[in-house]
């Protein structure tokens, strides 16, 4: 039977201790805490803290009881079970992990009404050492169970090798390009060839003769038409279904190395360091004149806009220009070698790549707008050219010394997607197909070896149109 000192303050006192012994000490009317003044016996210890039965608290609502992360504990749940059940007595260390009670438990088991709730419940378990989650993969969330993307395999080496006699082996010249309609122009020597990727047809286009030699070449955006810049200066257009000339226009006064098509401009850059623009609608034989470099032009090509012109050179330096000056609107001079390779993003506008030569081996990446350097990645090789891919945002470089490699580049980030060997000499020449898949690349070894890099284009879903289908396949029928 409870004696009545324990009926009247519901505290279980040690031996030897009554209620008179214990008082409140205040100052100044603040509370200040509860302390033992006196012991009937000098031999007994009093406690001044009083714990109160964890199994009342519903701890479980602010998140205690939950598992610990295995990242922090080391995933012992044997070892976390203990210690809770240490901290906070056997009740607390029997509650279910998942967040539901146990049959029979103490007041845990009962249901908790709390209307302020310190954790979110879920629908799912929030342990990633849950038993419904174990039961399925393998103890991680959703996130962390989904495996990298592996890297996009890419064949090391060419599905095709075509000779090339007579392919120079100069930095400076363009000889390899690719049209829309799949033809291969190749400048060998004095003559031009074509080849079609669809049949393997050769023909030649044309011979310039003993006194003169091919120095560029460059089909128009629709493929019918290609321009020829020679060792004289000379700028000849040809259309390539004829092999006919439909033009030469001259201004130059030596090699003509570089061309580029916009949709209605040619332009072309030269060893006497000026570029010319050439419009085949009137008569003269350059329409503007863009002088800028201090040494040979050796890299030009128009933005996807047709709005810009980049130009490099010789001189180490890459220039922009646009259609309403005769300045570049831009001067970028941190190559410290010349400039032969550019290529525009074909999924950003006024993103600029150029690659420098021996000295420089650098890819860097411009923003046309304000003229800033986004990114430069040492590539340990001369970068001869690069092509932005139109598939995906990934560019392929190749080089010259001293390692004679294809690079394949994922963007921004520029990780190598793959380095690709088989020239024993430097790999001056580069053209991708009109698919985007495959690119040809050419040596001074005197062979075109064809690759296929870049994946096929997503094709967009086509647009349905059930009545117009139906009503065509019962017209054929």
């Amino acid at each position: 039977m409870d004696s009545p000192q324990t009926r009247k303050t519901g505290l279980n006192l040690p031996s030897g201790m009554s209620e008179t012994s214990l008082r409140l000490e205040t100052f100044s009317g603040s509370f200040r805490g509860i302390s033992g003044l006196s012991s009937p016996s000098k031999s007994s210890t009093c406690s001044d803290r009083f714990i109160p039965c964890r199994s009342s608290s519903r701890l479980h609502t602010f998140g205690l009881i939950d598992k610990a992360s295995p990242l922090k504990e080391g995933g012992n749940e044997a070892y976390s079970r203990l210690l809770k059940s240490e901290l906070f007595g056997a009740d607390f260390g029997s509650f279910s992990p998942a967040g539901g009670n146990q049959v029979g438990s103490s007041p845990m088991s009962s249901p908790s009404k709390n209307m302020l709730r310190f954790k979110t419940d879920h629908s799912g378990p929030s342990s990633p050492f849950s038993p419904s989650i174990l039961g399925h993969d393998s103890g991680f969330s959703s996130e962390a169970s989904t495996p990298p993307k592996p890297p996009r395999k890419v064949p090391k080496t060419p599905h095709k090798v075509l000779d090339a006699p007579s392919l120079q082996d100069d930095f400076y010249l363009n000889l390899v390009d690719w049209s829309s309609q799949n033809i291969l122009a190749v400048g060998l020597g004095t003559c031009v060839y074509l080849w079609s990727a669809t049949n393997s047809k050769v023909t030649k286009l044309c011979d310039l003769g003993p006194n003169d030699g091919v120095c560029s070449v460059q089909w128009t955006r629709e493929g019918s038409y290609i321009a020829i810049g020679t060792n004289l200066g000379q700028v000849q257009v040809w259309d390539g279904t004829q092999c006919k000339r439909v033009r030469t226009m001259g201004g130059h006064q030596t090699r003509t190395g570089v061309l580029a098509w916009n949709s209605r401009i040619l332009a072309s850059g030269s060893r006497d360091r000026n570029i010319f623009q050439h419009d085949l609608r009137v008569s003269n034989d350059f329409i503007s004149k863009l002088v800028g470099h201090k040494s040979e032009v050796c890299g030009l090509k128009w933005s996807h806009d047709d709005r810009e012109l980049a130009s490099g050179g010789n001189d180490n330096q890459l220039l922009v220009w646009n259609q309403h000056s005769q300045q570049p609107i831009l001067k970028l001079t941190e190559h410290t070698a010349a400039v032969k390779a550019i290529t525009w993003s074909p999924h950003q506008s006024g993103l600029l790549a150029s690659g420098g030569g021996t000295a420089d081996r650098c890819i860097r990446f411009w923003n046309t707008t304000n003229g800033h350097q986004l990114n430069s990645v040492d590539t340990g090789s001369q970068v001869c050219n690069l092509v932005w891919s139109k598939n995906v945002n990934e560019l392929v470089s190749t080089h010259g010394y001293s390692q004679n490699q294809i690079m394949v580049w994922k963007y921004p980030s520029m990780a190598k997607v793959a380095t690709l060997t088989g020239h024993n000499m430097r790999v001056l020449y580069l053209a991708m197909s009109p698919d985007g898949q495959t690119i040809v690349t050419g040596a001074g070894d005197e062979t075109l070896r064809f690759w296929n890099v870049f994946p096929s284009m997503k094709t967009p879903a086509p647009v349905k149109d059930v009545g117009l289908w139906s009503l065509g396949r019962t017209q054929i029928r």
